[in-house]
């Protein structure tokens, strides 16, 4: 199988997961936000990987990674600040 049909397929299951845990998000509370967060910053290195071609250069590869577990954090954060506060 060509690497982006295993991409689409990963990314396809990937969501279908996402949007049996946003089922339970309510009963799961802040571990449903970290899984979810988790899987969105998943299909990210996908895409980027896979569809953008980043695989082949490490440089931005190492960039967009930080980049985007750099947001993820802050969006962690920023969904259970209201409880510390």
């Amino acid at each position: 199988m060509d690497g982006l049909i295993k991409a689409w397929v990963f990314l396809v299951a990937l969501s279908a997961i996402t949007t049996v845990l946003a089922t339970f998000s309510v009963e799961w509370g802040g571990g449903v936000a970290v899984a979810i967060l988790i899987l969105s910053g998943w299909k990210a290195r996908i895409i980027l990987n896979n569809y953008l071609g980043l695989e082949t250069s490490g440089f931005w590869r190492r960039g967009f990674n930080t980049s985007i577990g750099m947001f993820l954090l802050l969006a962690l954060g920023l969904y259970f600040l209201p409880t510390v506060m």
